[in-house]
């Protein structure tokens, strides 16, 4: 093996990585809340609402996790220009998150209304509550501690999922990781650091979610 290993030209650039970091941290974010709130909606109907809404959103479930988020974002950002829409890809990549994203949140949180006792539901009704006031008060604090775990990991894996931005030209971790590898041809160091980089921002992550959950939610979550 001749390969001579030169870290200095990957660690120069690591001022430069963790902007991209940073990047697909707000894009994670963003995607996952944009996500839960579709999803809240979504369980919602799937469970209170008639059987046309429903069938509307078994529909968009269906679509959306059966075929892959990259293929997703490809329609959002080369097909609608065809229609006169035209998105920037910060925006595509968001907005095929956030609809992915939603899919996934719809059924994850539909577990948690379902784990709800009928006794607490009808507990509420007899105080006179409506459905809003209900899934507020009620059904969310219970869903949020019983999901709290799933919903953690599902925001660890939409964290890794932000690096197929950069087929689309968004400048988060990889981005820029593989503008760095094409100017230099460091690859290997270069894709190292990437990784390590990654490493550290989900182990981070995971620490911020259980201090979360053990302390909102009292949910016993390991600490790394």
């Amino acid at each position: 093996m001749t390969y001579t290993f030169q870290w200095g030209e990957a660690l120069k650039h690591l001022p430069y990585l963790l902007e991209g970091a940073w990047l697909s941290l707000i894009l994670a974010f963003l995607g996952f809340w944009g996500g839960a709130l579709i999803g809240l909606f979504g369980a919602v109907g799937k469970v209170y609402g008639g059987r046309l809404i429903y069938r509307i959103v078994d529909l968009y479930v269906v679509f959306f996790t059966n075929t892959p988020a990259l293929v997703q974002i490809f329609f959002l950002f080369y097909a609608l220009p065809e229609v006169g829409i035209l998105l920037p890809p910060f925006t595509a990549v968001l907005i095929g998150l956030i609809l992915n994203s939603g899919a996934y949140l719809t059924e994850i949180q539909r577990a948690g209304f379902i784990s709800v006792r009928q006794t607490e539901i009808e507990a509420a009704e007899v105080l006179g509550m409506s459905l809003a006031q209900i899934v507020r008060y009620v059904i969310v604090p219970h869903i949020a501690k019983t999901l709290f775990a799933p919903l953690s990991s599902f925001y660890i894996w939409l964290v890794l999922g932000t690096s197929m931005a950069s087929i689309f030209g968004v400048e988060e971790l990889t981005g820029r990781a593989i503008n760095i590898s094409t100017t230099n041809f460091r690859t290997i160091e270069i894709f190292s650091v990437t990784a390590l980089i990654y490493i550290a921002i989900t182990i981070l992550a995971s620490a911020v979610l259980a201090l979360i959950g053990r302390y909102a939610f009292r949910v016993r979550a390991k600490i790394f």
